[in-house]
């Protein structure tokens, strides 16, 4: 698998999200910046995550997978 493939199937699952990916093979980093996380703990924010990768981590097309979370205020933050 291909990070492009796990950008495209984390965006298509969470609207209005902005994913960056690295990574190849089996592992892979992601950040995933979207205000569907507003008002969400941490745990929350990884179990949407979690969610659209599911069957490629239960077939063991991903076995790890790093993910950071932001909404687009905090993503804006860190940018200045």
């Amino acid at each position: 698998m291909q990070a492009a493939e796990v950008k495209q199937i984390i965006e298509s699952q969470i609207t209005e999200s902005q994913v960056i990916t690295s990574g190849e093979g089996c592992n892979f980093e992601v950040t995933v910046i979207s205000d569907v996380f507003n008002g969400l703990l941490p745990v929350k924010r990884q179990q949407l995550v979690y969610k659209c990768v599911n069957e490629q981590i239960s077939d063991g097309t991903i076995h790890a997978l790093t993910i950071k979370t932001y909404t687009q205020t905090q993503w804006q933050k860190l940018q200045d």
